[in-house]
């Protein structure tokens, strides 16, 4: 377990370090004024996981973390004003940048598995992005023309 919390600790500094320079590039927002976001999220994550392991049901990490995540920064929780403050310091574009980018590593190690899948696989996949890109620009379109900006 002590392995595991040392693999996630690293990986999510290292997650945190990229958030903050993209934080910092593509938002203005100095490193300084970000640290205190994410040093929140990287605990917030590292419980999560780390209750993930410790109770015997099979509840996505994930799940641990969101919870975990709305609880603190509710208010009338001591010390939610903090780490609301905090984490709105810290973009959420600058936050999925280096997920993306490990998500898109780790495909590429394992691109033998989803070879193995087959070319239906591929069609399917075509399809739930294109799907995903008219879904979104549809919605985006209802909105903007609600709100008189097109």
């Amino acid at each position: 377990m002590l392995k595991n919390i040392q693999e996630w600790t690293l990986l999510l500094l290292i997650f945190g370090i990229v958030a903050m320079v993209g934080n910092w590039v593509g938002y203005d927002v100095l490193p300084m004024k970000a640290i205190p976001g994410i040093v929140t999220l990287i605990i917030i994550c590292l419980l999560g996981l780390i209750i993930q392991k410790v109770l015997p049901y099979k509840i996505p990490s994930v799940a641990y973390i969101a919870i975990i995540g709305i609880i603190i920064s509710m208010p009338g929780v001591p010390g939610s004003s903090y780490i609301v403050t905090w984490t709105n310091e810290v973009d959420l574009l600058a936050l999925t940048t280096p997920i993306l980018a490990y998500a898109g590593i780790a495909i590429g190690r394992s691109w033998t598995d989803f070879v193995k899948l087959g070319w239906k696989t591929v069609i399917v996949a075509m399809f739930v992005l294109l799907g995903s890109f008219l879904g979104s620009a549809l919605i985006a379109e209802f909105v903007l023309r609600m709100q008189g900006i097109i």
